[in-house]
């Protein structure tokens, strides 16, 4: 039996009308607690959230300016953001612009917000020197005291703001003991046939199963054992781009799916086989490598694609191609109707949970960066040698290991993948999103 996963993660909503600078804020909050260098790659996406941890506390901040298309009515904007920000946020973001000052219909957003019952931290931006505090007093006339005067520019005012939010959100004793197993959280576009999946293998009609896009609402928890093994399924509402996810319940979908897929160990990216890789399965497959976390790839529906071995081998490959920046996630096609491979799915998901998990040896890094070295050296940097002092793990699920180096930030992204591959490889973590950061470290005299 798998042990008991971290209690859910609070979500914490950035919202505000366009060019005030949520999007500068965001970038600055999910960078700024990184004291390792690195470069991972990925696709080329709009960033929707991102991990802060501050002060031992861990949650999620949504940049909302991700869920909404164009931004005629800015009135309108901001409500809609509101109407998704308190519907699953546990704190808010409400950022203004300090060198605008308050703009009409900003007291009625702040009144809808505080109606919730939400922490609400009124963020004062563009405060990058002495001068434009002066004008700070007009903002208290909204009644959210103490304000919090940032620069996200300039990282100014940052650090009372995150201290102040940390102490407002959940901890984990506060919230319910997740059930044990495995959680496997099910995310793809509408009507790929998700819920279809998991009723499968549940082998019941536990999950509502319609042919109209959008049929399930929330994230829905449901144990369940295969061969003595638990696991608990998490079927998530389909992800849709941001432009068509209409006001309130849509918009709530999406929030729900990516507090699903932070909690999860395991996720299980479904396409439609008939469709091929579209670019928001693109964008669905950036958020779980976002995450770092293990991922089966299930090309379904594979009953309605021509059984002419040419023609499949075409849909698997634009599969495999269009995902190359997360080639360990193994792709098998499948078909719910059919039962086609499904037996294959849970020993996957097994090995990719223990490859997740495993944990090696300082010694045996050590030896293996060695001879990794020793076999391509690393390149020069501003006419010096770049040099690997050591390498240790961090931390598991995903594997995650840190090298320490003269340079870091010298080691170019081709070596890095190098390092990747070769580590990949000797320590058979084909399907464990494999993370390496690049630490400085002081040469000794």
């Amino acid at each position: 039996m798998a042990a008991p996963t971290p209690a859910e993660i609070p979500l914490v909503a950035i919202i505000g009308r366009a060019n005030v600078g949520k999007s500068t804020l965001f970038n600055r909050l999910t960078r700024s607690a990184q004291a390792l260098v690195a470069d991972i790659p990925g696709v080329t996406r709009d960033r929707l959230y991102g991990r802060v941890t501050w002060e031992d506390q861990a949650f999620l901040v949504v940049d909302t300016g991700g869920l909404v298309g164009g931004e005629a009515d800015l009135g309108e904007l901001v409500r809609r953001q509101a109407q998704a920000a308190v519907a699953e946020a546990d704190a808010i973001l409400l950022v203004m612009d300090g060198r605008q000052g308050p703009q009409p219909g900003d007291a009625e957003v702040v009144a809808y917000l505080r109606r919730w019952g939400k922490p609400v931290f009124l963020v004062v931006n563009k405060i990058d020197h002495p001068g434009l505090e002066s004008a700070l007093p007009d903002f208290y006339q909204f009644g959210l005291d103490p304000l919090y005067p940032v620069s996200a520019a300039h990282g100014l005012g940052l650090d009372m703001l995150l201290s102040a939010l940390s102490r407002s959100l959940p901890v984990p004793a506060e919230l319910p003991l997740p059930t044990a197993g495995i959680k496997v959280a099910v995310l793809g576009r509408p009507n790929v046939g998700k819920s279809s999946l998991v009723n499968h293998f549940l082998g019941e009609e536990r999950l509502l199963v319609s042919a109209a896009p959008g049929t399930t609402r929330d994230a829905i928890d449901t144990p369940f054992t295969w061969q003595d093994t638990d696991y608990v399924l998490i079927d998530t509402a389909g992800l849709r781009r941001p432009s068509r996810v209409v006001p309130g319940l849509e918009r709530n979908m999406v929030l729900k799916a990516i507090k699903a897929l932070a909690r999860a160990e395991v996720a299980v990216l479904l396409l439609d086989a008939a469709e091929g890789l579209t670019s928001q399965d693109l964008r669905i497959a950036g958020l779980i490598e976002e995450q770092a976390k293990g991922c089966l790839i299930l090309v379904n529906k594979w009953d309605l694609v021509s059984p002419a071995p040419r023609v499949r081998q075409q849909v698997l490959e634009q599969v495999t191609d269009g995902l190359q920046f997360m080639a360990y996630a193994p792709v098998l096609p499948v078909s719910v109707i059919t039962g086609y491979n499904l037996k294959q799915v849970f020993p996957l998901i097994n090995e990719i949970y223990d490859q997740c998990g495993r944990r090696v040896g300082t010694g045996e890094l050590n030896r293996l960066l060695k001879e990794i070295t020793t076999r391509v050296p690393p390149p020069r940097y501003r006419q010096r040698p770049l040099k690997f002092f050591y390498l240790t793990q961090a931390e598991v699920r995903p594997p995650t290991f840190i090298a320490f180096v003269n340079s870091p930030q010298g080691v170019p992204d081709h070596y890095r993948r190098y390092l990747v591959k070769q580590m990949r490889e000797a320590l058979n973590l084909p399907y464990a999103p494999l993370r390496l950061f690049f630490k400085g470290r002081q040469r000794r005299r």
